[in-house]
């Protein structure tokens, strides 16, 4: 995502930086690149007008031009300025009220509603909470269906609509069915249309007057950019919603609608789909976003990523292993599976600052997604014995590994030698601590 903006951003501040004092003249034209970046993004133009007006004024003055390192105050400004575009600080649902609290997911056919609606039931199973789904459109064929297949994958309890019940019907008796059956929130999934009509507004609204939900999300595909933004802008005016959620943020390369949805609005981004796993849902950032955009990296996410992906209990298990020398293969692959469960490569690789935009950007180039898959192909196709000890693993014993995962004898010989090489470096760490030269790698371990 915003992988377009980024680098041109990033193209803009280096030319910037090689200029030791900037001038009026120097930042306008700075300023110039940064406008056409954003309109180029797809960001709403009276939107871009307002930011590079609210940018130059402060540019221009003695905040950067009086400055001892101007470069770096002005992309600190344009840092602020872009938070404050969309919306400051993150913003989760508020679940405050008698349980169950209702939550309604709105938006029109094809934004990704149901599929959210099993994300969010998901992310709230994971906060402790237990979530009640509630299928109300009766009008896509299949959208029961569709939820209630999301509800049986994730554990989470659903309401089972008759043919005659309306989407009110049955939003009142699954918020019934949910109090008796002692769950703290219900989840609404309801019908959406190819465009806005008057039949959906009528329908949205009676509902939401009937059951008063605590919040009313407005799902939007954020690959339909300023077409989600006018589409939320009418949904506001007409409905009342309280935030909005954008999906497919992983395949918008431009990012137009997450920028200007917020100022059109001034209805907050509460959180964006990043994949279609029903893990792929996360709380938004409006800080952390600008700090990827600006090739920051994003701290804080992959560290959140991390501890929610690590089992505690296996790092202390795998942390005596690496101490004693005996980190086997078997190892090595319940490592690469944590690893995955963070998302994909290539949205890692952006979280980690200084990390050179190319070089994240090269994510299938550094690291193919398909050979994490291959290197666990090739890991399951051996015995137990040869995962525990690798150095059994002969020329015969190769081949037959290399059939049964469906990879070449040179690609299991690569892994071999690179999980030896694992080992080593392990082992030579493992080694400072003991001697006391491992200050400040205590994180290497955990």
């Amino acid at each position: 995502m915003f992988e377009n903006l980024s680098s041109k951003l990033e193209a803009v501040f280096k030319k910037l930086r090689g200029h030791g004092k900037l001038t009026e003249e120097n930042i306008q034209e700075a300023l110039k690149e940064v406008r056409m970046s954003l309109l180029e993004a797809d960001v709403n133009f009276k939107v871009v007008k307002d930011f590079i007006q609210t940018v130059q004024q402060r540019a221009i003055g003695q905040e950067v031009v009086g400055s001892l390192t101007p470069a770096q105050q002005l992309i600190k400004v344009v840092q602020e300025e872009l938070t404050a575009l969309m919306g400051g600080e993150g913003q989760g649902i508020h679940l405050s009220g008698s349980p169950p609290v209702p939550i309604m997911l709105v938006g029109l056919h094809g934004s990704g509603k149901t599929t959210t609606a099993g994300k969010l039931a998901r992310y709230f199973q994971e906060k402790k909470k237990r979530p009640y789904l509630i299928p109300a459109d009766v009008y896509r064929p299949a959208a029961i269906e569709q939820l209630q297949k999301l509800g049986q994958e994730l554990g989470v309890d659903f309401y089972r609509p008759q043919a005659s019940q309306t989407p009110l019907d049955i939003s009142l008796k699954g918020r019934e069915e949910a109090l008796r059956k002692g769950y703290d929130l219900i989840i609404i999934d309801t019908a959406g249309r190819l465009h806005i009509d008057e039949a959906l507004m009528l329908e949205l609204r009676e509902m939401k007057n009937q059951i008063k939900p605590k919040e009313v999300l407005f799902v939007a595909d954020a690959m339909t950019g300023q077409d989600a933004v006018n589409i939320a802008k009418h949904f506001n005016e007409r409905l009342g919603v309280d935030g909005v959620i954008l999906t497919k943020m992983d395949g918008d390369a431009r990012g137009g609608a997450a920028l200007s949805i917020q100022a059109v609005t001034q209805k907050p981004i509460k959180f964006i789909g990043v994949g279609e796993k029903l893990d792929a849902l996360e709380i938004f950032h409006p800080d952390r976003m600008v700090s990827r955009i600006l090739g920051m990296g994003d701290v804080l996410t992959l560290i959140e990523k991390a501890e929610a992906a690590v089992d505690e209990k296996k790092a202390k298990e795998l942390e005596k292993k690496i101490r004693k020398d005996s980190f086997t293969l078997e190892d090595f692959k319940d490592q690469l599976q944590q690893i995955r469960k963070m998302g994909s490569l290539e949205s890692l690789l952006g979280m980690i600052p200084g990390l050179p935009r190319k070089m994240a950007g090269l994510g299938e180039a550094m690291v193919d997604e398909k050979e994490l898959t291959r290197v666990e192909a090739i890991i399951n196709s051996m015995t137990p014995r040869e995962r525990t000890n690798y150095q059994i693993i002969n020329g015969s014993r190769r081949l037959r590994i290399a059939n049964g995962s469906g990879t070449t004898v040179q690609e299991v010989n690569q892994l071999l030698k690179r999980y030896a090489e694992g080992r080593k470096m392990m082992k030579r760490f493992a080694g400072m601590e003991k001697k006391g030269l491992g200050k400040g790698r205590g994180a290497f371990f955990s």
